[in-house]
């Protein structure tokens, strides 16, 4: 299979020096000056490079948290294939920007855009929010007013995109309705083309905005609020067979490290469980498997694309599918040469036998998480979660033998009928569980609150306010002594607001647009989080939390009545009943059916893993390699520059790495408990430096064939800007890369050529720097003030003024080197705002 570059030098469109016809400012200053400024670059590998000026429909993905959270959504990934598999449509992406980009874009007055084009999201014709949590709600109308979008879907005008969510949010939209023009109720695949088709349609007639969202109103799964005023019931859209959708086969890769950096391999959607606190388990039913051979093609097939070595087996209870262990071995076996990890993010406790541990174990261990939920029997019981003490610590014990030195336990406070022998409980279980680790061990009690969520047979339960969530938390404080046992909960506050957003009506509306103008923004993120703002918007608004939080009449309206999560209302009241009386229900795929309305006459069941005859692309064969216990060392020399000079050092790794794993290189690892790949560097560059000549070494077990044709094919997947130049085989023996490294020149380009006076004294600065036998500077490390002499360490220095460049060769020693910023502001004076604008360009290292 030729692997084909996903980027070609004509269709890149971004890092323009001028953004938007703004020629007062540079794009490359403004990323120098921001955190983690690989956020914004776009160009990762499989994104589009389609031409979106002649695309009918344009189509932005908008996701409302970082980047980082954004690219480990499954669900945009999806969503993303489909619409960019229409010849005629294009979809790009866009993320929330983190405050201080936000601060630089609205002093600069610079509107929000998307990663491939750099568009403003008030150029598309469609705009797709993804609501997965309600303490996002703020990003939206942040991202909306950042990308020229009117926030009220009422007073958008004739050329403005129209607006839509998705995702679990919305099945209760009341509290949103206002700022969008549409919500998709249920799964995407299918109705996102129908969606598509009916706008290109409208579009091409050249029909007004009216016109639009009623052929939106009249596709399935979709509620258009200003079209649907008679309280008509809108029925989910269910995705029958997933075999039938086999994507993402090229997800796009990240360019910076994400929340859950890995493949996401679906293998099975829905839950029977029915634990009564779950919203995911009830709306997303029915239950619906992937077939194993499809899965293992789809596993080949993205692990070619991405050069991931971690993949994660999606599914609300991984190990309720039907064939699990055959699938985990299978998939272990075919990758354990390539020391690709699996994970299984969602186990039940119940569901983790030792094989799947041993199978887990065999790559690297991952994480541990399992999740009891409540502290006793009886509770659990009452919350139908399925699962004995026994089943946790006999599993607790299976875990600590395979070799793992920490479990986290997930539990929940405030569940409907909790008592203080639960909380009793759940400290019992927590040094239960430590206990067989034999002492070695370290246990995590992960608690938060309850949150009883719409279309959840608790729907009708209070939800215990902030002094209660307190008072509780304060119990685990005091009672916990055990250094072996650590305590995490949720923020209360956060818990409060997610209670308030999740279980209203259309008056929270005015309640988020006033927090949202006073300045709320990542609201899910605790030092982000200004619970002071809400608690004044809630005042100005008349908003009062005990209306919010209180249990709900069985006979009373609710704010979701009108979405039909395709649970019926008879069956919640009856599992309602049956946990006051702490009474359990069967999973109805080894039992009775339970008439809980999800398998409707007519309408999808529950599918198995049955074959499928899905066409896939070519894809590398797995093969097995007997590699020599110390293989061959081989140093390669690599540019970074362009977009990649935003990237850290520990980006620029992963991604040479994910380019040598997608040319399936024979790289050597290491031994112990997490194998990694044997690759070491002379030094790490800075994030926002260029460097014509940086070196690493990687050790293979066999030597290439074709060193030309291996370059080539490892540049092209490669993010634009880095490059590797050469690679040759060195002696096994002899010092490290990092040893051997004496120094290295440099050159600065500064903002504006100096002229008069200006010219002088950049020339006069340099010559007192080079006259003194010493230059001490003041540096903060680790909170400390430290004192340095950087003048024994800088051994020419120069300055250019018919190029206004600043040259340089500084020395490494043992305690490190100087810094050119460093240079900039204590030697030549300049300020740190204008030294960020500096060019620095590493043109050679200097090796011993």
């Amino acid at each position: 299979m030729t692997i084909a570059s996903h980027k070609t030098k004509q269709d890149t469109g971004y890092l323009p020096r001028e953004i938007h016809g703004n020629h007062n400012v540079n794009w490359e200053d403004i990323l120098l000056s921001v955190e983690r400024p690989g956020r914004y670059i776009g160009g990762e590998a499989n994104s589009t490079g389609r031409d979106r000026q002649t695309a009918g429909v344009r189509f932005a993905l908008a996701f409302p948290d970082t980047y980082e959270v954004g690219m480990s959504h499954l669900g945009m990934q999806i969503l993303y294939a489909i619409i960019n598999s229409h010849g005629d449509v294009t979809a790009e992406r866009c993320y929330a920007p983190w405050p201080d980009m936000e601060a630089r874009m609205r002093r600069h007055g610079l509107p929000l855009c998307t990663l491939e084009s750099r568009s403003p999201l008030g150029s598309f014709d469609l705009v797709g929010f993804s609501l997965q949590y309600e303490l996002s709600y703020t990003n939206v109308l942040n991202m909306l007013d950042l990308g020229g979008i009117t926030l009220h879907s009422r007073d958008r005008g004739e050329k403005e995109p129209l607006v839509i969510a998705g995702g679990p949010c919305v099945f209760n939209p009341a509290p949103v309705s206002p700022f969008f023009d549409a919500f998709v109720i249920g799964e995407g695949e299918e109705v996102i083309s129908e969606i598509l088709r009916a706008l290109s349609e409208q579009k091409a007639k050249g029909q007004p905005r009216r016109r639009r969202l009623e052929a939106l109103a009249r596709i399935a799964g979709l509620y258009v609020p200003d079209i649907h005023t008679n309280r008509e019931r809108i029925g989910k859209r269910t995705v029958a067979d997933l075999n039938a959708w086999a994507c993402p086969l090229q997800p796009v890769v990240p360019l910076i490290r994400t929340i859950h950096d890995r493949i996401n391999l679906e293998i099975a959607r829905g839950c029977t469980r029915g634990c009564r606190f779950c919203q995911a388990g009830m709306v997303w039913r029915p239950v619906r498997e992937r077939n194993p051979g499809l899965l293992r093609q789809m596993a080949d097939a993205m692990l070619g694309s991405t050069g991931y070595d971690e993949m994660s087996l999606l599914s609300l209870s991984a190990g309720d599918y039907s064939h699990i262990e055959p699938l985990l071995a299978d998939l272990m076996d075919r990758y354990y040469d390539r020391r690709v990890a699996l994970a299984l993010p969602s186990l039940r406790v119940e569901t983790l036998t030792k094989s799947l541990i041993d199978s887990i174990r065999r790559v690297r261990k991952t994480s541990f998480t399992l999740a009891p939920e409540a502290g006793t029997q009886r509770l659990r019981n009452v919350i139908n979660k399925g699962n004995t003490e026994d089943d946790l610590i006999a599993t607790a014990a299976s875990v600590f033998e395979a070799g793992w030195k920490a479990i986290k336990l997930y539990f929940m406070l405030g569940l409907p009928g909790e008592r203080e022998e639960d909380l009793e409980g759940i400290i019992a279980l927590g040094h239960r569980v430590m206990r067989e680790s034999r002492g070695r061990g370290q246990v995590t009690l992960s608690l938060s609150t309850f949150v009883p969520k719409p279309h959840t047979p608790f729907q009708w339960q209070a939800q215990i306010g902030l002094a209660e969530t307190l008072a509780r938390q304060a119990f685990f404080k005091k009672r916990i002594r055990n250094r072996n046992i650590s305590v995490k909960w949720n923020d209360a506050r956060m818990s409060l607001l997610e209670g308030i957003l999740s279980r209203g009506g259309e008056g929270l509306a005015p309640l988020i647009e006033d927090a949202f103008r006073a300045g709320c923004r990542f609201d899910g993120w605790t030092d982000r989080f200004r619970f002071d703002l809400w608690d004044a918007a809630m005042d100005r608004t008349g908003i009062q939390a005990p209306d919010y939080l209180r249990g709900r009449e069985l006979t009373e309206s609710l704010p979701w009545d009108r979405i039909d999560a395709g649970v019926s209302r008879d069956f919640l009241l009856d599992e309602y009943e049956k946990s006051l009386r702490e009474e359990p229900t069967a999973d109805c795929r080894t039992g009775r059916c339970h008439d809980c309305g999800a398998c409707r006459p007519g309408g999808p069941a529950i599918v198995g893993a049955r074959s499928s005859a899905i066409a896939l692309p070519d894809k590398i064969a797995p093969a097995r390699q007997a590699a020599p216990s110390r293989g061959m060392r081989f140093r390669f020399r690599f540019t970074k520059g362009g977009p990649a000079r935003f990237l850290s050092h520990l980006e620029v790794l992963t991604a040479l790495l994910r380019a040598m794993n997608r040319y399936r290189l024979p790289l050597v690892y290491s031994s112990g408990f997490h194998p990694h790949p044997r690759i070491s560097f002379a030094t790490a560059t800075a994030v926002g430096l260029e460097s014509r000549e940086e070196h690493g070494e990687i050790w293979l077990a066999l030597p290439p064939k074709d060193m030309a044709g291996l370059l080539a094919q490892l540049n092209a997947c490669l993010p634009e800007g880095l490059t590797i130049t050469g690679m040759s085989e060195m002696l096994l023996t002899g010092p490290a890369l990092s040893e051997m490294v004496r120094g290295f020149e440099y050159e600065a380009t500064l903002p504006e050529r100096p002229s008069g006076e200006g010219m002088s004294h950049i020339q006069e600065s340099i010559d007192g720097f080079l006259a003194g036998g010493t230059f001490p500077i003041k540096k903060e490390k680790n909170g400390k003030t430290v004192i340095k002499d950087i003048r024994p360490l800088v051994e020419t220095l120069s300055y250019d003024p018919q190029g206004g460049k600043i040259r340089l060769s500084v020395r490494m020693e043992k305690e490190g080197t100087v810094r050119v910023p460093d240079i900039l502001t204590e030697v030549l004076g300049l300020d740190r705002e204008t030294a960020l604008q500096v060019r620095i360009i590493k043109t050679k290292t200097l090796f011993s």
